[in-house]
C-alpha cells in the first residue's frame, strides 16, 4: 500500500496542515486497523481511500473513490484538508482525472484540480444557530466571547472573539475545551485593517477531545465559517487565514447550500505501508 504525507492549504512544505493519505487496493480494513495506522501516522487526520469499481452497462458511477478520515483516536464525518491532500495525490500520481468524486460519511464530495495546481472542494455548507454561552467558556478560552454559535451536524462550537489579535494570542485550557463536548471549538474574528484585502477573517480550531489539541488548517470548519462571514460581510467570496503556528489560507465561495473551498498542497513524503490490513 502506498502512503503519503501531504501539506494541505499551502503551496510550500512544512506549513499548512499535514495529512496522511493511504491508498488501499479494495475495501476498508477493520476499524481497529484504521485507527492503529492513524495513531502511528499521528497527524490530525489520515485519509484512507480505495477505488470504486466502474459501473455496469457504461453508466457513470456516483463516486470514483471511497473515503474515510481518522484522527489519532477517532473517525470523523468530514475533513477538508485530508480530502484536499487525497485529491492532490490522485492528480499528481496520475491515478485519477482532475475531477474526482469521493463517497464519504458526508455524502459525495467533489474535488477539482485546476491548471495552476490548486484544488477546489465542493462541500455541504454548515449553518450556525446562535447559542447560549456555556458556563466558564471565557475562563477556558482566556478571552471573553462576543457571541457563540452551534454548527449543528458539524459538531463544533463557533465562538466569535473581539479581534484578530485576540484570536492569534489565544492560549486556551485544553482540558476545559475537551469538557465542552462536541467535536471541537472554532474561534474567529474579522481581519484587522493591516490585512489589506489579503484575507477577510481569521480563525483557529481546537479539538482535544478528538486527540487534536490544535488543528493547523481546518477545511471542515470553513464550511461553517464561510456562510457565517458571508452573511456578515455581504460577500460570497472570502479568504480565511487560520492562525495556527503553521498557518494556511482557505479561499471560500458560497454556492447555494454548498461551499467551495480552494487551496494548494504539496507532497512531503511518499512510501510503502508494510503492515497488512486486518479485517
Amino acid at each position: 500500500m502506498d502512503i503519503f504525507i501531504v501539506d494541505a492549504f499551502t503551496d510550500r512544505a512544512f506549513s499548512g496542515n499535514p495529512a496522511g493519505v493511504v491508498l488501499l487496493k479494495s475495501g476498508f480494513p477493520g476499524d481497529e486497523w484504521l485507527r492503529d495506522v492513524a495513531a502511528e501516522v499521528n497527524l490530525s487526520e489520515t485519509a484512507f481511500l480505495y477505488p470504486l469499481p466502474p459501473a455496469e452497462s457504461g453508466d457513470r458511477p456516483t463516486a470514483d473513490w471511497a473515503l474515510r478520515w481518522f484522527t489519532p483516536v477517532a473517525e470523523v464525518s468530514l475533513c477538508g484538508h485530508a480530502t484536499l491532500a487525497a485529491a492532490h495525490v490522485l492528480a499528481r500520481t496520475g491515478r485519477d482525472a482532475d475531477t474526482v468524486r469521493f463517497a464519504s460519511r458526508s455524502g459525495v464530495l467533489t474535488a477539482r484540480t485546476g491548471s495552476d495546481g490548486s484544488v477546489t472542494l465542493d462541500f455541504p455548507a454548515s449553518s450556525a444557530v446562535q447559542a447560549a454561552v456555556p458556563d466558564g467558556l471565557a475562563d477556558v478560552l482566556g478571552a471573553p466571547p462576543v457571541s457563540v454559535w452551534d454548527t449543528g451536524e458539524l459538531g463544533d462550537l463557533l465562538v466569535e472573539l473581539s479581534d484578530e489579535r485576540t484570536v492569534r494570542e489565544l492560549a486556551p485550557d485544553q482540558a476545559g475545551l475537551a469538557r465542552l463536548g462536541g467535536r471541537g471549538v472554532i474561534v474567529t474574528a474579522e481581519a484587522d485593517e493591516t490585512a489589506s484585502g489579503r484575507y477577510d477573517f481569521v480563525s483557529r480550531y481546537f479539538a482535544p477531545a478528538y486527540g487534536v489539541p490544535e488543528d493547523p488548517v481546518t477545511g471542515s470548519a470553513h464550511t461553517a465559517l464561510a456562510p457565517w462571514w458571508a452573511q456578515r460581510l455581504g460577500r460570497g467570496e472570502l479568504t480565511g487565514l487560520q492562525l495556527s503556528a503553521r498557518r494556511g489560507t482557505v479561499a471560500t465561495r458560497m454556492s447555494g447550500d454548498r461551499v467551495l473551498l480552494t487551496g494548494w498542497a504539496t507532497i512531503v513524503v511518499s512510501g510503502k505501508l508494510h503492515v497488512e490490513p486486518r479485517h
